[in-house]
């Protein structure tokens, strides 16, 4: 049955000589995998170009429920990217979202909140003329929201220690050593209250950055089985240092 939804896109692989696999977070169906016949070749009515890491497409999908692969009737493109390609820090964020979203997300059911909000934020990202350095933070914490480990605190408390394994603010030391305190859990605070438009109010150095970058990913790890290395991490300080 045909069905239009639209997509975000993770990853691809090659499958043939001609065709490939491409992992797609969908509005309508969660992620799936969909092949797609002759994107490689030379008369290919499908560009490859469609399929790069979170392009923003409309999909008509020929969708069939508990199948391991899906196909593409047609695709296009639902928001060309205007400075994402070219703005070297945004095309850093755009390699580090791309191997977050893929390594947090694995489920087949839709969630349209989610989608919507990953669709947005993408969208904000390419067409702000705001200075974006401590993006990849706010978005971290946002997203932790969804995937239900969003940092908790009690409201009118000094609550000076977060719990990196209970993800919570306290005020006390826990009895292990995965938490974190002083400035960073200060920084950590600060940017559960903070948008992406406010996102260079959070006075940081360079140090601090990737200190709590790291600690977030760190997080991550352990409220995710299985979330790994990332691997674009590196370049990511690299180009913001």
């Amino acid at each position: 049955m045909l069905q239009t939804t639209r997509g975000i896109v993770f990853k691809y692989i090659n499958y043939s000589e001609t065709s490939i696999i491409a992992k797609i977070y969908t509005e309508g169906f969660g992620l799936q995998s969909f092949i797609i016949k002759g994107a490689r070749g030379k008369r290919s009515k499908t560009r490859l170009a469609l399929f790069q890491p979170l392009t923003l497409l409309d999909l008509e999908v020929n969708f069939r429920e508990n199948k391991n692969m899906q196909h593409l009737k047609e695709v296009k493109v639902a928001h060309a990217y205007n400075t994402l390609p070219v703005d070297i820090i945004k095309r850093s964020f755009l390699f580090f979202i791309d191997e977050l979203l893929y390594r947090s997300i694995r489920e087949e059911m839709p969630n349209k909140l989610l989608f919507n909000w990953l669709f947005d934020s993408l969208t904000w990202l390419d067409l702000s003329t705001v200075e974006v350095t401590n993006f990849h933070l706010v978005f971290m914490v946002q997203l932790s929201r969804f995937l239900g480990f969003y940092p908790k605190k009690k409201a009118g408390k000094h609550l000076p220690v977060f719990d990196l394994r209970e993800g919570l603010f306290t005020g006390s030391i826990p009895q292990h050593p995965d938490y974190i305190g002083g400035k960073q859990a200060e920084l950590l605070d600060f940017l559960l209250e903070t948008s992406f438009e406010k996102n260079n109010d959070l006075e940081i150095s360079y140090s601090e950055r990737r200190s709590l970058l790291d600690v977030l990913i760190t997080y991550y790890q352990m409220h995710l089985p299985g979330f790994g290395e990332m691997k674009s991490v590196e370049i990511l300080h690299e180009v913001l240092g």
